[in-house]
Formats: C-alpha cells, sequence, structure tokens
C-alpha cells in the first residue's frame, strides 16, 4: 500500500453532493465525448475467453481474474483487463466504416494493482476506437485526436464551474507534447514518476508520446505497454496536474494500434513471438482487422480531476486496506 498525504485537504463537497457531481460528469462527458469524435456508443463485455487472445496483457506480469463456467467445462474464462484489442476486433464484427467510431462502458478488476491514491483494484474507463485509413498512421493524426479530447476535457471544466463553481479545478489551456526520450533528456537524474511531476507541474497539461521502447540512459521503456495493441512510435499518456495532491494524474492512454509489421517487431523485441499464433494476432497479420485509433479515458479519474479529489476512493467505491482507510479519515478523506 502507498498513500499520499494531502496538504491542508478540503474536500469542499459533501459525500451526497460528490456522488450527484458524480453522475453529472459521467452523463455529461460521455454524451459531449461521443459526439465531438463522432463515435456510437455498443456494449462491452465483462469477460473473454483466454485462447481468443483479445485480453489485454498490460505489462506481462499482472493476473486476470479467471475462472470456469458450468456449460464450458474445458474453457478458461477471463475478466477483462481493458478492452484495447476486444474493441478493434469489435469495429470489423460491426461493420464500422472509416472514421467511424464507437465507445464503451468498461469495467474491470485488476488484481495485482498497488493500491494509493490514484490506483484502484475496481478500474472503470471510458474506452473508444475509431477506424482510420492506414495512410492516417502519423504523429499528426495522433496529436489532433489529443487535442480533440483535450478541447472536450477543457468543455467540461465549464460545465463543472457552472453547477459546483467552490468545486472545479481550473485546468490548461492547452496540451504540452513531448516524446518520452526528450522528457529522459530533460530530467536525467529523475525517476520516471518525478519526471511526469516535474513537466505536468511546469506545463499543466502533456502528452509524453512514444511510450514502450527502452530510452537511451536507463535502457527501460518509460512506462510498460503490452507489444500488441498500441504502436509504441505512435502512442502516449495524457496527463493533467492535480492540486489536491501537487502531482500529475493520467487520465488517458492512447494510440495508433500496430499493424501487420509493427505487431511482429515489438513481439519480437518483448520475447512475446507465441502470442503471434492466436487469433486476434493472426487478423492483424493477414490485415483482416481495420487500422485504427483508440484508448481510454478513466472515469473516477475524470471526477478526480474535475473537483479536485485526493483519493480516487471518493469517487468510486472499492476496497483498500485498513491502514489506508485510517489514514484518509485523518485527512479528511471519505472513501466510498
Amino acid at each position: 500500500m502507498k498513500f499520499q498525504t494531502p496538504v491542508n485537504y478540503d474536500p469542499v463537497l459533501s459525500v451526497r453532493d460528490t456522488q450527484e457531481a458524480i453522475k453529472y460528469i459521467r452523463d455529461t462527458f460521455q454524451r459531449e465525448f461521443g459526439k465531438e469524435m463522432g463515435l456510437s456508443r455498443i456494449s462491452a463485455p465483462l469477460f473473454v475467453t483466454r485462447k481468443s487472445g483479445l485480453n489485454d496483457n498490460l505489462n506481462g506480469i499482472e493476473r486476470p481474474v479467471s475462472f470456469d463456467i458450468q456449460e464450458l467445462p474445458e474453457e478458461r474464462i477471463e475478466v477483462v483487463q481493458s478492452l484495447a484489442k476486444w474493441k478493434r476486433y469489435a469495429l470489423k464484427k460491426y461493420g464500422f466504416k472509416l472514421h467511424e467510431g464507437l465507445y464503451t462502458n468498461m469495467n474491470a478488476i485488476r488484481r495485482d494493482e498497488v493500491l494509493d491514491n490514484l490506483h484502484s483494484v475496481y478500474v472503470d474507463q471510458w474506452d473508444w476506437e475509431k477506424v482510420i485509413a492506414k495512410n492516417e498512421r502519423t504523429e499528426e493524426t495522433l496529436e489532433a485526436t489529443v487535442r480533440t479530447i483535450f478541447k472536450v476535457i477543457k468543455h467540461m471544466e465549464h460545465e463543472v464551474w457552472y453547477k459546483y463553481p467552490e468545486a472545479v479545478c481550473h485546468l490548461a489551456d492547452d496540451v504540452f507534447f513531448i516524446t518520452s526520450q526528450e522528457l529522459e533528456d530533460l530530467y536525467p537524474e529523475l525517476s520516471v514518476k518525478e519526471r511526469e511531476d516535474a513537466i505536468v507541474k511546469d506545463k499543466k497539461c502533456v502528452f509524453i508520446k512514444q511510450i514502450g521502447w527502452p530510452l537511451k540512459r536507463s535502457k527501460h521503456p518509460h512506462d510498460g505497454r503490452a507489444p500488441d495493441y498500441d504502436d509504441w512510435n505512435l502512442n502516449g499518456d495524457l496527463l493533467f496536474y492535480l492540486p489536491s495532491l501537487d502531482r500529475a494524474l493520467e487520465i488517458s492512454s492512447m494510440g495508433i494500434r500496430v499493424d501487420e509489421d509493427s505487431i511482429i517487431t515489438q513481439c519480437q523485441a518483448s520475447h512475446c513471438e507465441g502470442r503471434l499464433t492466436l487469433p486476434y494476432h493472426q487478423m492483424i497479420q493477414k490485415k483482416e482487422l481495420p487500422y485504427t485509433i483508440g484508448g481510454g479515458i478513466g472515469q473516477s479519474r475524470l471526477c478526480m480531476l474535475l473537483l479536485n479529489k485526493a483519493h480516487v476512493g471518493e469517487v468510486q467505491a472499492s476496497i483498500w486496506p485498513d491502514q489506508m482507510i485510517e489514514e484518509c479519515g485523518k485527512h479528511h478523506i471519505t472513501l466510498l
């Protein structure tokens, strides 16, 4: 367990007012986001079969929650860790055309998460995916999409200010772009998280590009990325400054997805060549799936940001260690 103690924290809103604000933010954001991005809402699975290869392996070490079911005794069923792969398959299955896309509510359980102010065993986010042309697999496409998402989040600041002026968190006016290598070069002596905090304190909203490949100085990636969904040259994380904790808060991880070449290169670099034989991976190599861009936007984290909360447990119901519950109580943090 990790816990960051907020300084002179005042939650402003009562628990019941916070619950009302959470519903307002979630309802309003998904409506505006879907409209601005041209996305249709669809239903998504809570679990998939292991053999499908559709579950997200995240960093490759997290254990998915798995179980069997009576009617399929030979199958191992896994609770999704994200919908990164499933969404691309769904675009093909449901016949989405060029520049059409989908979004869905994703709920997951990440049993190996290290719990702190920002991380919970329960994950809730808007997962989205959009069909693009192969010649649109560029940094220009990525940055334009990031700016659209930033615009919707910035608009939400004004929406929340109108209803909860005493509680709203005021955001940056623009998003700053930097690659993970440029960030390491800028702060060579700092750890990854210290680098993120430093650049976000300075710029207030930052998109860190190109996450996955080892960096020159540390010889390690800026952050772990599965080799079989994002193209590591065309992806990144969107971070905002969170005043209540005086640190960076990641709101979205997104990217242009692997094509028939980059999936092989990245799986080989990660020593995961065995995945290339799975049905999903074969479809990519055979060009049977559309080229896409997609990502996830944390629902609870967006509520945290817009209401300047100091703990994700203030905006979602989960399970926490007794010690953390006790510490939160000392600092006016009410966990749901």
